[in-house]
């Protein structure tokens, strides 16, 4: 089981791309400016992982976030966003990319994101490794791909640095057509934004731009126990 925020989707990997992405992994994560070799030394890398994980996803019948879903979680024609920008920050489609970025984010906030909570039930970001955040960003790459969910990077103007995540999910919870969760980096760490005005832009955002009629925010606009206890729609 991958500790990272795709919990239990590495396990549908080939064994021989496991195996050999976790060998990348491994000194990625042990040498630094392997990193940056692996991710700088071109697009062939990159796709070369990005395609494995996308066979993985594409090889099931349906993807684990579109089985959430009992219909289409967007419209087929539906375009969908890919950047939002604020006066002092940006949303944008997280990639593989942003791996070292993210990481660092994540890493540095993790008393934090544990008292948001964003996954209940999970113990990320604790025991995080690079390799762990490299596959992560993959399958989350991928389903905004395969339009199965959708994680967007939050980043500095100037793309100096990740100071969160947003995340939207489909949901089988009645009443409502998605699930969104997000963190940010602590006030002690970012003066100008925290997780309440991330979510008033996000929740702005859904209703001009996105279809869906009443995203939900659990752990926000209800307790995550609250959310648990509602009925769900049949698949």
């Amino acid at each position: 089981m991958w500790r990272g925020r795709s919990v239990a989707r590495g396990a549908w990997l080939a064994d021989e791309r496991r195996v050999e992405i976790r060998r990348i992994g491994a000194r990625l994560s042990s040498d630094q400016s392997a990193l940056f070799a692996f991710l700088e030394g071109g697009l062939i890398n990159v796709k070369r992982f990005g395609t494995w994980i996308l066979m993985a996803i594409t090889a099931l019948p349906i993807s684990q976030g579109w089985g959430e879903s009992p219909v289409p979680f967007i419209p087929d024609d539906f375009a969908v966003p890919t950047e939002l920008t604020a006066d002092r920050y940006r949303l944008r489609m997280l990639t593989i990319r942003d791996v070292v970025q993210d990481y660092d984010a994540v890493m540095s906030s993790a008393e934090h994101i544990a008292h948001v909570n964003p996954f209940p039930g999970s113990d990320w970001p604790s025991g995080l490794t690079l390799e762990d955040n490299l596959i992560d960003l993959g399958w989350h790459q991928a389903e905004f791909r395969n339009r199965t969910s959708f994680a967007f990077t939050v980043v500095e103007l100037d793309e100096s640095r990740v100071i969160g995540c947003v995340y939207i999910f489909p949901t089988r919870k009645a009443g409502y057509d998605a699930r969104v969760v997000l963190w940010t980096r602590p006030p002690e760490q970012l003066s100008f934004l925290d997780e309440q005005e991330l979510r008033g832009v996000v929740r702005r955002w859904l209703s001009e731009a996105w279809p869906f009629k009443r995203p939900a925010f659990p752990g926000a606009d209800l307790s995550w126990e609250a959310w648990a206890a509602l009925p769900e729609r049949a698949r």
